[in-house]
C-alpha cells in the first residue's frame, strides 16, 4: 500500500490550501480526504471536506459554528471520486468560502 499526502496552495498569499491524503494500491484508491481549508480571523479552518471516511465516499460542508451537513456520492469507484473531489475543490473553493464567511456574518 502506498500513502500519498501532500498540500496545494491555491493563493499567492498561502491562506487557501487542500490536503489531500490518500492510500494506493496498484492503481486503486483505498481511501481518501480531500480538505479545502482557508484561513478566517488569523486560524485555519475547514470548509469544504470529501473523504472515504465511515465506509462511503463523501462530503462534508462545513458550518461556521461546527455543524457538518454530509452528503454521500454516487460514483462506481474511489478513483473517481478523488479526482472528481480535487477538481470541484480547485475550480469552486472561493465559492466555499464566500459561503463560510457569509455564514459567519449571519
Amino acid at each position: 500500500m502506498h500513502k500519498i499526502e501532500y498540500l496545494i496552495y491555491l493563493t499567492a498569499e498561502s491562506i487557501d490550501r487542500l490536503r489531500v491524503s490518500a492510500q494506493k494500491e496498484k492503481g486503486n484508491i483505498l481511501e481518501f480526504v480531500v480538505q479545502y481549508e482557508a484561513v478566517i480571523s488569523g486560524e485555519w479552518q475547514p470548509i469544504v471536506r470529501y473523504d472515504t471516511a465511515h465506509g462511503f465516499a463523501h462530503i462534508d460542508m462545513i458550518k461556521p459554528n461546527g455543524e457538518i451537513i454530509k452528503q454521500p456520492l454516487f460514483f462506481e469507484s474511489y478513483n473517481l471520486a478523488f479526482t472528481f473531489a480535487t477538481l470541484d475543490l480547485k475550480a469552486n473553493w472561493k465559492q466555499y468560502r464566500d459561503g463560510f464567511e457569509n455564514g459567519i456574518k449571519k
